[in-house]
């Protein structure tokens, strides 16, 4: 079984502009430096993202694949891997909690990545490390200065 990689961060925004945020695919390129391109397949009825394919580029882990994501509520989202050419499993999520009475928004990202190619359990760790310090800054920034 995958190990997963998890970690926080406080942003100074409510957690309804965070998520809008992490909701907007279509900018993902602008705000993370992994994805490259980001387009929505197919949504819910409420127009949420159902599949999204995303070429990814994190150093040691490339891939064009799609995510099948579950939105539960209005603070959080998760996501499983649908197809992809390099990757076994990128199971993630995103999670938000009101802090300071809704002015601010603690975010968790927590993220699971099996390559189908032999990888050291170290370095894949340090890529799921780096994807999540990186996507949580660029959420930061992006949700702050918006």
């Amino acid at each position: 079984m995958a190990e997963h990689t998890s970690s926080s961060i406080t942003i100074e925004a409510a957690p309804t502009d965070v998520m809008a945020v992490i909701a907007d695919f279509a900018r993902y390129p602008e705000w993370t430096g992994e994805v490259k391109e980001a387009e929505v397949l197919a949504t819910d009825a409420q127009g949420r993202a159902e599949k999204v394919r995303l070429l990814l580029d994190a150093g040691a882990i490339k891939d064009d694949h799609t995510l099948a994501y579950t939105w539960t509520g209005t603070d959080e989202v998760s996501w499983t891997l649908d197809k992809s050419q390099m990757l076994r499993q990128l199971d993630g999520s995103y999670r938000l909690t009101a802090v300071d009475g809704g002015k601010r928004t603690e975010v968790t990202y927590q993220l699971t990545v099996d390559v189908k190619i032999p990888m050291l359990g170290m370095i894949k760790r340090k890529a799921e490390k780096v994807i999540i310090d990186r996507a949580l800054a660029g959420l930061k920034k992006r949700v702050e200065t918006v």
